[in-house]
């Protein structure tokens, strides 16, 4: 509870700092909100020729955008300074982070906010709730809380890949996370269903980077759609991919040699 603590008062500490700038703050939500808007237009632009895409239609597809943009957005708001991880490595700011009586994990994704994450978070779960409320499901109080079980394991599905590959860098020279990017736009193909690519895709997104549980698989069991069975497994992949993310922390950070000064 302690450490739970410190850590939103320091995501706390650079809110504040962010909301001190008015004018970043509502430009960069406003620009975040348009590109979701664009999002949804394209794909409203796409069934408009085709009834579905492989079997999936409009709703679902949009769910699977929402999934992405909720996960997204959690990543953003809660766990930005994952993204600066190249860039502390690179000027030896781990150095302080070692001394401090604090996980060094939780002080690298503390030492930024992103406030875009916000508006991810409201405009998934709006576009989460409209495809949601479209669909021809038997709710009932065990499947919402199930649901919500599988939104939860899936945005750490995303949260644990963003760290392993953000933790690569203690392995580069570079002080930007080129690697983790170029995963993280790999990532955008989860907002597809997994059924449209050839196999080798399926296995990436599937296996290798698990960015189909994410969205595709818990929208295919809340749907039941499919392989639904398969959706299940989200929560064991979240804890492994988790296990994998801290276990890639620790040995990096074990290697870790400063910056020299």
């Amino acid at each position: 509870m302690r450490i739970a603590r410190l850590y939103l008062r320091l995501l706390g500490a650079h809110l504040r700092s962010v909301l001190e700038y008015h004018g970043d703050f509502w430009v960069m939500m406003a620009g975040t909100l348009v590109m979701q808007v664009v999002n949804v237009a394209f794909l409203a632009a796409v069934f408009s020729k085709v009834p579905a895409i492989n079997g999936w239609s409009f709703w679902a597809v949009v769910a699977m955008f929402g999934m992405v943009a909720v996960a997204e957005g959690v990543g953003s708001l809660f766990f930005e300074g994952m993204w600066s991880i190249a860039w502390q490595i690179n000027q030896g700011d781990i150095d302080y982070m070692l001394v401090r009586p604090y996980p060094v994990v939780l002080q690298a994704s503390s030492v930024q906010i992103g406030p875009h994450g916000l508006s991810n978070i409201v405009t998934g779960a709006l576009m989460l709730g409209s495809a949601l409320s479209h669909a021809d499901v038997a709710w009932s109080a065990a499947r919402v809380l199930l649901g919500l079980v599988l939104l939860l394991c899936a945005i750490a599905v995303k949260v644990a890949i963003n760290l392993a590959t953000n933790a690569a860098s203690f392995w580069m020279q570079s002080p930007s996370p080129f690697f983790a990017m170029a995963v993280h736009q790999a990532g955008d193909l989860a907002r597809f269903p997994l059924s449209v690519y050839p196999w080798a895709l399926k296995a990436a997104l599937g296996f290798a980077l698990p960015f189909a549980f994410v969205s595709f698989f818990p929208v295919t069991y809340v749907l039941g759609h499919g392989h639904a069975w398969v959706g299940l497994l989200t929560p064991v992949v979240a804890a492994y991919c988790l296990a994998v993310a801290g276990w890639i922390f620790a040995r990096g950070l074990r290697r870790y040699e400063s910056a020299g000064n």
